[in-house]
């Protein structure tokens, strides 16, 4: 089984949360530091609230905060943001050979559902996965256990690709078999995610 991540993976979507972010925060005269970024990139849209609450000891609630994120995603999400490169060509073959494909996702669910509706996504993946839901994040192998046992396959019968060196690190430690994608967000991290992933891309054209 192929399972996909979106953001940074399928989806050129990791520019859009930096610009939220540094806009959000210069909203509240609060500069964007390495800090606060490593703080919510990996987390799940509740816990990335709550830790921006905190973290700049904001009054606003985390639920306000997740709407206002919201508000500023919708049009990237429904429209705007590109699929990667060679990504549709690349689902487009593990169809033809009859692998099942699916999604394990860190994204707030209305934002992906738009995502996936609107380029067509919809016609390869036969689940979504939301980490959100499982209330963990995608650091930790039970999340990937939990999401194999949702699908009901078993981790070393799984290839995930990832953008993130804390995912696929999650992933590897699950069992599953790893393969990390190349993002500018991530790009210092390469040499490190070439290290213990089972192959690494810098375009889904590499597969193609």
């Amino acid at each position: 089984m192929k399972l996909f991540d979106l953001d940074g993976t399928l989806l050129d979507s990791n520019g859009l949360w930096r610009e939220i972010d540094v806009q959000f925060l210069a909203k509240r005269g609060i500069p964007w530091t390495p800090e606060y970024n490593e703080g919510v990139i990996h987390a799940i849209f509740p816990i990335a609230a709550q830790f921006t609450r905190d973290f700049c000891h904001l009054e606003e609630t985390p639920e306000e905060i997740m709407a206002e994120w919201l508000e500023m995603a919708r049009e990237g999400y429904a429209r705007t943001l590109k699929v990667k490169d060679g990504v549709m060509d690349y689902l487009d073959q593990c169809l033809q050979t009859g692998e099942r494909m699916a999604l394990f996702t860190s994204a707030e669910p209305s934002l992906c559902h738009a995502a996936l509706s609107d380029r067509g996504f919809d016609r390869y993946l036969t689940d979504v996965v939301f980490a959100q839901h499982l209330g963990m994040e995608k650091r930790s192998p039970a999340a990937f256990r939990e999401a194999a046992r949702k699908l009901g396959v078993r981790p070393e019968e799984i290839t995930f690709y990832d953008d993130s060196p804390v995912a696929c690190r999650g992933a590897k430690g699950a069992g599953f078999t790893v393969i990390g994608v190349y993002d500018g967000c991530f790009a210092e991290y390469e040499a490190e995610m070439r290290s213990f992933c089972d192959g690494y891309i810098r375009s889904f054209r590499d597969l193609v």
